[in-house]
């Protein structure tokens, strides 16, 4: 596997193997370590996990930390990385990266898979009184614990995957945790996710209480052109970590190697 930590340019693994490259965006308070378990289990295939801007081993990267800047550094790491021929794979705030991106329709690019995704079209109850309050999610250790147990999850974690997410909703500069709840998640980006015209899979889980299957299905999948929509049974948000088997098995699915 090879890191890139070049200047101003957001950290990434990159691991080589069969094409398309699988190409990981996380949640907002993840990293690329949060796919860890969903790479290891594609051992044979070619993959990319970045930390975003502001987050993680990417944390002294400047500002601005908005969804378009992400989007820019993504194809920007792409580039580093020699990928060419790929599919994103973007996580709840990753996921509203991916269709930004996809909206314009890049070179190389064959499929989206949006996990437990930001939607397109925001939620009635993304109000400002909720932003705010979410913006304070990761103020702190107990914050962090309280959001992490009683919010994002819907299983119980094992006790290193725990101190993990614990770890990486910390690491974010205060710009960067507070640009997602404040600004990202309140923006309607319908246009463009109407733009995207390669294949697209949408993920929920089951019990997700931060992006529920029916906002994913009334806000997400009605502007993507034939969208598959699929359900994972007994999870919550961090789909990744908590049901990493079953989502492989939709990456594989989708994506199978060429």
């Amino acid at each position: 596997m090879t890191t890139s930590l070049q200047p101003l340019l957001p950290t990434y693994d990159h691991r080589p193997g069969t094409g398309p490259t699988l190409v990981f965006l996380h949640y907002w308070g993840g990293s690329a370590r949060t796919w860890d378990l969903v790479v290891d289990r594609l051992a044979d295939r070619d993959a990319l996990a970045i930390d975003f801007r502001g987050w993680s081993r990417s944390s002294s990267l400047p500002g601005p930390y908005t969804l378009r800047q992400l989007a820019e550094d993504t194809l920007a790491v792409m580039a580093d990385a020699g990928v060419t021929d790929y599919v994103l794979v973007g996580h709840s705030m990753g996921g509203k990266v991916t269709q930004l991106i996809a909206a314009t329709r890049p070179t190389g690019l064959r499929g989206i898979i949006l996990v437990g995704s930001g939607p397109a079209k925001p939620a009635a109850e993304i109000t400002a009184e909720y932003r705010e309050g979410l913006s304070h999610a990761y103020d702190s250790a107990e914050s962090v614990i309280s959001a992490r147990d009683n919010i994002l999850t819907a299983t119980e974690l094992p006790e290193a995957i725990k101190s993990q997410v614990a770890t990486d909703s910390r690491s974010g500069t205060d710009e960067a945790r507070r640009e997602w709840p404040l600004r990202g998640i309140a923006e309607d980006i319908t246009e463009h996710a109407r733009r995207i015209s390669v294949p697209a899979l949408v993920i929920a889980g089951e019990n997700d209480h931060v992006e529920p299957v029916d906002v994913l299905r009334d806000n997400l999948v009605p502007y993507l052109s034939g969208a598959d929509f699929m359900v994972i049974p007994n999870t919550g948000h961090l789909i990744p970590l908590e049901a990493p088997a079953e989502l492989v098995d939709a990456i594989a699915a989708f994506a199978p190697v060429a």
